[in-house]
């Protein structure tokens, strides 16, 4: 799937940011493609991107409307059509990471028949996969988990995988959500596979490889999630990682959007994933701790940090305000 040209990104009327990752995650990860931002008057999130007109956007560059924001059960909204309508009346294409296809809105699949525009459905796997074999695989794989979602496994992945590559190291970015596939330019939306055969396409995700190339995959969901802990022990059985990598937002004490479920203590957090890792790759290790520290003060950075590495012995970063050195080197020093 090869989405064309630059992207506006529509953020509806969203008010947590939380709901607009995929928007922020193209901002961080590839601005060279967002030409600008479109919302509804009640948005409560600014990307710091021009609000453009769908015209205006067409004639700036941008070829594709991108659904930046992700809403609980991945439904596209009744207020969205007549947007989206005008988008690819415009001449836009229209991609999207919801589990609702687009063209099962009449009204945008009669739009796009008209203007001949293009519709992406990008959490809509593009193959038929096997159900997992367990067979071991040549290569290395370091898959991010955590204590919920959005928590950072995408932005860890990334910046693992940028920072291996920078230092030497052979390492590929592994996309298995559609943010990360809408910045790779490919991957495996591994929510949207039917459960029989997540673990068969995780191992597609990361086939045999040279003995000391490491695919860094983005992780899914939560072992801890009253919700999403299937799909991550898919992707981990599949994925046959050598290093897991713990991922946890600063602050938070719960599931998000779940009260009544209290995030795990670390120590318990990477005991189980690394139980059940063992299932397919008896020597998976924990080889670090990704946290995003986005709401402490900055001054207060460090030394949490170094608190939770002194801890568990383990290197101990912010994906975006340290990135992954520390990481990179320990993975150089201590997997040969």
């Amino acid at each position: 799937m090869i989405i064309p040209g630059k992207y506006l990104l529509f953020l509806g009327a969203a008010r947590d940011p939380l709901d607009a990752k995929t928007a922020y995650g193209l901002v961080d990860w590839a601005p060279e493609r967002c030409a600008g931002q479109w919302r509804l008057p009640d948005c409560g999130i600014d990307l710091g991107l021009p609000d453009l007109a769908f015209g205006q956007a067409h004639a700036a560059g941008a070829e594709t409307l991108v659904i930046g924001i992700t809403p609980f059960g991945g439904a596209i909204a009744p207020e969205w059509v007549a947007p989206i309508v005008a988008a690819l009346e415009a001449g836009l294409n229209v991609a999207s990471g919801m589990h609702a296809r687009l063209e099962s809105v009449p009204e945008i699949a009669e739009a796009a028949r008209a203007s001949g525009a293009a519709l992406f459905n990008v959490r809509t796997p593009g193959t038929r996969y096997a159900v997992g074999s367990g067979r071991k695989r040549t290569g290395r794989r370091m898959l991010m988990v955590g204590t919920d979602c959005a928590v950072g496994k995408k932005y860890t992945a990334l910046a693992i995988a940028r920072d291996m590559s920078a230092a030497g190291l052979k390492a590929t970015f592994r996309a298995t959500g559609q943010t990360g596939i809408l910045i790779a330019g490919q991957g495996v939306p591994i929510d949207a596979v039917v459960s029989d055969f997540v673990a068969g396409a995780a191992e597609t995700l990361s086939p045999d490889n040279e003995t000391d190339h490491w695919d860094v995959i983005e992780g899914q969901g939560s072992l801890f999630h009253p919700a999403y802990a299937g799909v991550a022990l898919g992707l981990m059985h599949g994925s046959q990682p050598d290093a897991i990598i713990l991922c946890h937002a600063a602050g938070r004490t719960h599931v998000d959007g779940y009260p009544d479920f209290a995030l795990p203590d670390f120590a318990e957090c990477i005991e189980t994933n690394l139980g059940m890792a063992r299932l397919t790759n008896p020597m998976v290790r924990c080889a670090g701790i990704s946290i995003n520290t986005r709401v402490l003060p900055a001054e207060a950075r460090v030394a949490h940090l170094q608190a939770i590495s002194d801890r568990f012995g383990l290197p101990c970063f912010d994906p975006v305000a340290t990135g992954a050195g520390a990481l990179v080197a320990h993975i150089a020093k201590t997997f040969d």
